[in-house]
């Protein structure tokens, strides 16, 4: 149990730093915020769970492939703002687009053969 607090504990207080540091620089904020830090901390949470380095690989892999349509919302979330569309239909409509590119680039990772 205590490990599970551990663990609750650091994601959390990593991604609060993140937002603080934001609030001061968005330069260091987005740098931050641009390190894979939710997969760095899962893929080390695997290894010290599991060990299992193979299931860290496939992870790892499908995390490769998944970044590309993630990279929708971002695009089209500043595009909206700057554009000033709601923040709150901004940032509806930039999630419900990358969950379509997630659903999409599934689809043609599955056509050429790329399993998960």
């Amino acid at each position: 149990m205590i490990y599970y607090i551990i663990k609750v504990l650091l994601s959390s207080v990593t991604i609060v730093a993140i937002s603080e540091i934001s609030k001061r620089s968005t330069l260091a904020g987005s740098i931050l915020a641009s390190i894979p830090i939710v997969s760095l901390l899962a893929i080390v949470w695997m290894f010290i769970d599991t060990k299992d380095t193979a299931k860290i690989a496939s992870l790892s892999h499908s995390i490769f492939w998944l970044v590309i349509p993630s990279l929708l919302f971002f695009f089209l979330f500043s595009v909206f703002l700057k554009r000033n569309i709601d923040f709150w239909w901004s940032l509806a409509i930039s999630l419900i687009v990358m969950i379509i590119g997630y659903f999409a680039m599934i689809f043609i990772l599955k056509k050429v053969g790329i399993q998960f």
